[in-house]
């Protein structure tokens, strides 16, 4: 499968997964609320099998055994015969890992949210039972869905998470039906409702597996238990996942110390449920452009690695700075002016939006260096080098720390955004580490040329910005229609990042950007397929 078919598969599964996924939030947010003690303690327990997941997803499968599976993959029996193998090892270690945090989830919530208060804590505490053993099938999910892709399956992990999000919509409804809308108080919290929430959240995440099980029977790689691992290889993939695990301590150490601190503004402003609903708009770029342009380029950055085709792997890193360039900054641009209509979508009150708006834009600050960061961390993987990310994980993990105890300085009702902010700044440092110690390894990067893209694409996309926040004031701003109803903050937010694309493709095409066309042409080939 051709880079172009690959991502365009992967474009339109992430498209109709993140806007059902918003469809998903949105029910959430009407359930429960955005900003509230019952919300942000359903979100401290929901994030704890998601923070597992990106640990595993960015770290140890990412980093080891993609890779690995790329290489069995290329032998003559395609890996089936140690594909099996993988999946049990994954198997066991996830089992072991959920029976764990059940036994210990009080303790994990005292970790992440110790500043809440103890009612808020045993609520938390509640909801994370019926969440934690999603641990198991994130995990299995992110293993198989990571193998795939690496073999150039990419269509089955694109588009499972979709059955996820419609399973969860359903059980949100069904909560809205019984119990009412906007229970984001603690009082009047029964078992029934519960595990209402919880039990939808975690059913979502099995339906989805089961779906990329089903693809993983139909690819031919044997679905049954394989207990046989001497000879394996798993001792050289252990050794590198020694880095990984390091990396694991750093993110989460960093992470623990970033939602204890904006756990303290719970109650009345932008908390934890605000944090992940930022992320959660985020990650729509992120994902539509980032991983499905990037994660083929990873693949084929994987394969010219393995064959020591060191000047192609620096082509393919040039070359996708360029495309994602081109989209990302626009795309930070356009959400960036939209901020308070698109955080309306996933609030209930026009002032929730406003608290909530700042939160966003410190994310979003980050959507470019992250792109370009996603390309160069995953070239180190690619040469089966997972010690240099962790030095300079390790770096922005500190950072991200001692920045975080500064923003715990700053009032309440703006806490939560100083921290985003901070995390924002040092995923720059970081990059910039990132990018120095790659040239270390490989020799000069070529990256002029790409950095100078990224240079006309933010030069276009300023002046963009500014007409789409023109938008927004001639709508009336912050009293106008826009944050007035979730609807109409869509409507907004279209509008808006409409007027904004519109100006940033006429302004390229007036300096006749070289990158315009090929990215045009990529456009058209999503959309044909």
């Amino acid at each position: 499968m051709n880079l172009a078919r690959a991502s365009s598969l992967i474009a339109a599964g992430t498209l109709v997964s993140r806007l059902t996924g918003l469809v998903r939030t949105i029910v959430l947010v009407s359930a429960i609320g955005a900003i509230g003690a019952a919300s942000d303690a359903f979100g401290v327990a929901n994030q704890l099998p998601n923070t597992v997941l990106t640990l595993i997803s960015t770290g140890l499968l990412t980093g080891v055994i993609v890779p690995r599976v790329v290489a069995v993959s290329a032998q003559a029996d395609g890996g089936r015969a140690f594909l099996p193998k993988l999946l049990t090892v994954g198997a066991t270690i996830l089992l072991t890992a959920t029976a764990v945090s059940m036994l210990l989830a009080p303790a994990l919530i005292w970790v992440f949210a110790g500043t809440f208060s103890e009612a808020q804590r045993a609520l938390a505490t509640a909801f994370a039972y019926w969440c934690l053993p999603q641990i198991f099938f994130y995990g299995m999910f992110a293993l198989m869905g990571e193998s795939l892709n690496a073999r150039r399956m990419f269509t089955p992990y694109a588009w499972a998470p979709v059955v996820n999000n419609l399973v969860s919509i359903a059980g949100f409804a069904a909560f809205i039906a019984i119990y009412g809308s906007d229970r984001n108080q603690l009082d009047g919290w029964g078992p029934e409702m519960i595990a209402l929430v919880g039990g939808t959240a975690t059913l979502g995440i099995v339906a989805q597996t089961v779906v990329l099980t089903i693809a993983w029977r139909r690819s031919g790689i044997p679905l049954r238990p394989d207990f046989r691992w001497r000879g394996a290889g798993f001792g050289d993939m252990g050794g590198l996942a020694t880095w990984t695990f390091g990396m694991v301590l750093v993110t989460l150490g960093a992470g623990i110390v970033q939602q204890r601190t904006i756990a303290a503004a719970s109650g009345d402003n932008a908390s934890v449920a605000v944090w992940q609903n930022a992320w959660l708009v985020y990650m729509v770029p992120y994902a539509l452009i980032v991983l499905s342009i990037g994660t083929p380029y990873f693949t084929r950055i994987a394969e010219h690695a393995a064959a020591a085709r060191h000047r192609e792997v620096r082509d393919d890193i040039g070359a996708a700075i360029r495309t994602l360039g081109l989209f990302v900054v626009i795309a930070a641009a356009a959400l960036i002016a939209a901020a308070a209509p698109a955080s309306r979508i996933f609030t209930n009150q026009a002032s929730d939006a406003e608290l909530a708006a700042p939160v966003l834009v410190a994310f979003l600050l980050s959507l470019t260096p992250m792109a370009v960061l996603f390309i160069v961390q995953r070239t180190f993987y690619a040469y089966g080098d997972t010690r240099t990310p962790f030095w300079f994980t390790l770096v922005q993990g500190v950072l991200v720390v001692a920045l975080t105890l500064v923003a715990a300085l700053v009032p309440r009702e703006y806490l939560t955004a100083a921290v985003a902010a901070a995390q924002t700044l040092c995923g720059v440092i970081e990059l910039i580490l990132a990018v120095w110690l790659l040239r270390r390894k490989i020799g000069p990067l070529g990256l002029r040329g790409p950095l100078l893209g990224l240079v006309r694409f933010t030069m276009a996309a300023i002046p963009s910005g500014v007409v789409g926040y023109g938008v927004y004031l001639w709508a009336g701003g912050p009293e106008g229609w826009m944050l007035q109803d979730k609807l109409f903050g869509a409507l907004g937010t279209f509008l808006i990042c409409a007027a904004s694309g519109a100006v940033y493709l006429a302004l390229l095409a007036v300096v006749r950007t070289p990158e315009l066309s090929s990215a045009v042409a990529l456009v058209r080939a999503k959309l044909s397929r």
